[in-house]
C-alpha cells in the first residue's frame, strides 16, 4: 500500500485504476521535498487523475457522513478539512500552471474540469447529512476543548456551508446549483478571452525613425519580439513590458493613440468578446446573493470581510477619495499645462499621459527610469530582496538545481530559517510569454498544514513579467517592477513563513481584504535610502547608485500620489457598482462602466473605450467585491511600517512581531485582532493620506 494512496483515502494501490498506470498523480514523489516531477507530467494525465480524484474525494465526504459516531470535531471537521488530498495535488499543479504555462490543450482541460469541480463543490457544500454533522459540531462549540486554530476552522466550517446555500430548500437549491456552475464557466471562458484578446493584438514598425528616439532596452526588446515572430523591424504588443515602455518613450502620437485604443478595448467584441459575460456575470452573482438573503453580491462578500459592509466600503473609497480627488485633478492639469509649454496644440488624450508624465517627472526631478535601470539588474534586485529577507527575517535562499522547474526560464530556492529549518521551496519566473497571463501574482503548489503529526512546508510561486534579457543587455528593472518584485515576495513571505494545523487558514489564505498587507508594505523598503545603499550597483561598473539618484528617487516617490490613487479608486467603485446592482444591468456596459467611474474622472473620455472586458481580478480573478482591498492594505501598509520607521527600517523586533502576529498566523483569528496585537491600535485611513504628501 502506497504512502500516498493511504494518506489519501485509505485506499490500496489496487484500487487505482489500470487506466492511470503510469500517471505520475498518483504515485509517491521520490523527489526533493515531494516536489512535482514536472517532466512526467503531461497533458493527457490531468483529467484523468482529477476525474479519479474527484470520485475519492466522494468516498471520504460518504465515510464522513456514515460514521456511526457521533458528529465530533475530529470526526467531522478535522476529517473535511484533510479530504481531497489527491485533488489538490492534481490542481495544485493545473491551476498554477494554466496561468504560467497555458495552451489551447490545457485551455480546453480547464474548460473540461472546472463543471466536474463545481458540481463537487456543490454536491458537498448542498449534502444535508453532511452540514447536519457540521452544525451538530457548531452547536456545541461552546463546550468543546478547542484552540484559537480550531475554533476558526470550526466557524469557518460552518459559515462556508451555510454561505454555500447548504441552508437552502428545493428549488432554490437547484437553482443554487446552475447558477454556480454556469458562474464558474463564465468566469474561466471570461479570462481566456482577456488572454486571447491581448495576445491577438500586435503593431510591427519598419520605419527606423519612428524607433530612432527610443531608450535601447525598449527598441531591443521590440526588435527582439519581431524575430521571434519572424518579422522585420520592430513589434508592438499589449504585454504590460512593451507597452508600456513605447507609450512612456515615444513621440508618434497616432501610434500610442492606436496602441490605447486597442488596449482599452481589449475584449470589446471580435471573437473574444466578453460584453455579454460581464453582464451575465453579474446576474448570476446578483441572482446567488439574493437566494442565500442578500439585496446584492456585494453585502453577501463583505460580510465575511475584514470590512464586513457595503456601507463601511463605499465610506472608505468616498473618504479617501474627497481628500484626494482636488490634488488628483491638480496633477492632470499640470501635465497637460506641461504638455502644452513643450508645443503640444492638440486636446491633451490619455494616451499623451505616460509621455509627459515622464518628462515631467524627469524635468521635476531630474530622474527617469534609465537612469535608474542600469542600477537595477535583475539578479541584483533579486539577491537584494532575498538580503531584505534575510535583515528581518532570518531567511536564506540557496538555489536548488537539483529541484525540477515547469519552464526553462523558472528557476527555484530552498528557503532556510535561521535555524537551518527548510521553510519552503520557492519557485521565481520573470519574464512575459504568450502561454502567461499578464500581470504579477503568487500562487502554490501547496500549502502549509500537519497531517497525521508531519508538517508539510509550501511550495511557493511567484510568476511575473518583467523587462527580457537581450542579446547585448541583461534584464534591468524599472523602478515599478523593483516594486512589483517586492510586491509579491510580500505574498511569498506570507506562504512562506505560514505555520499551522490547517491549510484553509495558513498563509494567504485570509479575508481577501486582509491579504495585500504582508506585500504592500514590502513596497515601502524601495524607497528607502539605507536599504537601497547596501546593494543597488551599476551592472557594469559595479559602482554604487549615487546619492543624489537615491535622493531624487526618494523625493520622487509621491510623484503623481494623487492621481495614481484616484485612478485605484476607479477601480475599486466599478467593482463594487458591478455588485451592487439589485437588478440585471440593462444597456450598454460602456455607459454602465462610464456613470460608476464618473466621480473619479480625472482625464478626457475617449469614446468605445472600456476596461471592465479585460478586468480579470474581478470577473476571473476572485476579487469580485474585492478591488477595495487594495487601498484598503494601503492604509494597514502605511500604518505597519510607520512602525518601522519608529524603531528601525531593519529591526528585528518590529519584524518579529509582524512575523508572529500577522504572517505566520494566517486566518487564524480575526484580521483586525491579528493587526492590534502587532500595531497597539487600529489602522487610520489619514496614516495613508499622510503618507502620500499632498501639496
Amino acid at each position: 500500500m502506497s504512502a500516498l494512496t493511504l494518506a489519501l483515502a485509505g485506499c490500496s494501490t489496487s484500487d487505482v485504476p489500470a487506466s492511470l498506470a503510469g500517471n505520475p498523480f498518483v504515485e509517491e514523489w521520490n523527489t526533493p521535498y515531494q516536489t512535482p516531477p514536472f517532466s512526467k507530467i503531461k497533458l493527457e494525465h490531468y483529467e484523468p487523475a482529477i476525474d479519479y480524484a474527484i470520485e475519492l474525494n466522494r468516498k471520504e465526504v460518504e465515510a464522513i457522513i456514515n460514521n456511526p459516531e457521533p458528529a465530533t470535531f475530529e470526526n467531522t471537521i478535522v476529517a473535511m478539512e484533510q479530504a481531497g488530498q489527491l485533488l489538490g495535488r492534481v490542481t495544485g499543479v493545473f491551476f498554477v500552471l494554466n496561468g504560467s504555462c497555458t495552451s489551447d490543450e490545457m485551455q480546453q482541460i480547464a474548460l473540461n474540469i472546472t463543471p466536474k469541480l463545481t458540481e463537487l463543490s456543490n454536491d458537498i457544500s448542498l449534502n444535508p447529512e453532511l452540514f447536519a454533522r457540521v452544525k451538530a459540531v457548531y452547536d456545541q462549540r461552546e463546550s468543546l476543548d478547542l484552540d484559537v486554530e480550531d475554533r476558526q476552522l470550526l466557524e469557518n466550517s460552518y459559515k462556508g456551508f451555510a454561505r454555500s446555500g447548504a441552508l437552502l430548500e428545493g428549488e432554490a437549491k437547484e437553482l443554487y446549483r446552475q447558477y454556480t456552475s454556469e458562474l464558474s464557466q463564465l468566469t474561466l471562458t471570461f479570462g481566456q478571452n482577456a488572454l486571447a484578446a491581448t495576445n491577438a493584438f500586435s503593431l510591427n514598425i519598419t520605419d527606423e525613425a519612428k524607433v530612432a528616439e527610443l531608450p535601447d532596452f525598449v527598441k531591443e526588446g521590440m526588435a527582439a519580439e519581431a524575430a521571434a515572430r519572424g518579422q522585420e523591424g520592430w513589434t508592438l504588443t499589449l504585454h504590460a513590458p512593451s507597452y508600456v515602455p513605447f507609450m512612456t518613450y515615444s513621440t508618434q502620437r497616432d501610434l500610442k493613440e492606436q496602441l490605447y485604443r486597442a488596449y482599452n478595448s481589449r475584449a470589446v467584441g471580435g471573437e473574444s468578446d466578453n460584453m455579454e459575460n460581464i453582464r451575465r456575470i453579474a446576474e448570476l452573482r446578483l441572482n446567488i446573493a439574493n437566494l442565500l438573503g442578500y439585496s446584492c453580491y456585494a453585502d453577501y462578500v463583505l460580510e465575511d470581510r475584514m470590512a464586513e459592509s457595503t456601507p463601511t466600503v463605499q465610506g472608505f473609497l468616498n473618504e479617501l477619495l474627497d481628500a484626494t480627488f482636488s490634488y488628483a485633478k491638480k496633477d492632470v492639469d499640470a501635465i497637460a499645462a506641461y504638455a502644452k509649454s513643450l508645443g503640444m496644440n492638440e486636446k491633451f488624450m490619455p494616451w499623451d499621459w505616460a509621455y509627459y508624465s515622464e518628462k515631467y517627472k524627469e524635468e521635476k526631478y531630474a530622474i527617469n527610469d534609465e537612469q535608474i535601470k542600469p542600477y537595477l539588474q535583475l539578479e541584483s534586485a533579486k539577491d537584494a530582496v532575498f538580503m531584505l529577507a534575510n535583515r528581518l527575517y532570518g531567511l536564506t535562499f540557496t538555489e536548488a538545481p537539483e529541484i525540477e522547474v515547469y519552464h526553462p526560464e523558472a528557476t527555484v530556492y530552498e528557503v532556510k530559517d535561521h535555524t537551518g529549518e527548510v521553510l519552503a521551496i520557492l519557485y521565481l519566473d520573470f519574464f512575459p510569454r504568450e502561454s502567461k497571463n499578464q500581470g504579477a501574482w503568487m500562487t502554490e503548489f501547496r500549502g502549509t498544514k500537519v497531517v497525521n503529526g508531519v508538517e508539510q512546508r509550501p511550495l511557493i510561486s511567484l510568476v511575473m513579467n518583467f523587462t527580457k534579457p537581450t542579446a547585448t543587455t541583461p534584464s534591468l528593472l524599472t523602478f515599478d517592477e523593483f516594486t512589483t518584485f517586492l510586491h509579491e515576495f510580500g505574498h511569498g513571505l506570507h506562504g512562506i513563513l505560514a505555520r499551522g494545523k490547517y491549510e484553509s487558514i495558513n498563509g494567504t489564505s485570509v479575508k481577501r481584504d486582509f491579504v495585500e498587507l504582508p506585500s504592500q508594505i514590502m513596497e515601502f523598503w524601495a524607497t528607502e535610502k539605507e536599504y537601497l545603499d547596501l546593494w543597488a550597483k551599476h551592472y557594469q561598473t559595479g559602482e554604487s547608485m549615487p546619492a543624489e539618484l537615491v535622493e531624487k528617487i526618494i523625493a520622487a516617490k509621491n510623484y503623481l500620489a494623487a492621481y495614481y490613487n484616484v485612478r485605484q479608486l476607479s477601480f475599486g467603485m466599478l467593482d463594487l457598482a458591478y455588485h451592487t446592482i439589485t437588478s440585471p444591468i440593462e444597456g450598454d456596459i460602456r455607459d454602465f462602466e462610464l456613470k460608476a467611474i464618473a466621480p473619479t474622472q480625472v482625464t478626457p473620455i475617449v469614446d468605445g473605450m472600456a476596461m471592465s472586458p479585460a478586468f480579470t481580478h474581478v470577473f476571473s480573478g476572485g476579487y469580485a467585491t474585492g478591488y477595495y482591498g487594495y487601498k484598503w492594505a494601503e492604509v494597514l501598509a502605511a500604518d505597519a511600517f510607520s512602525y518601522f520607521e519608529e524603531e528601525g527600517i531593519f529591526s528585528q523586533e518590529v519584524a518579529g512581531k509582524f512575523r508572529y502576529e500577522l504572517l505566520e498566523k494566517g486566518g487564524h483569528e480575526h484580521p483586525m485582532t491579528l493587526y492590534v496585537n502587532f500595531r497597539g491600535h487600529k489602522p487610520q485611513t489619514q496614516a495613508l493620506i499622510d503618507n502620500m504628501n499632498l501639496k
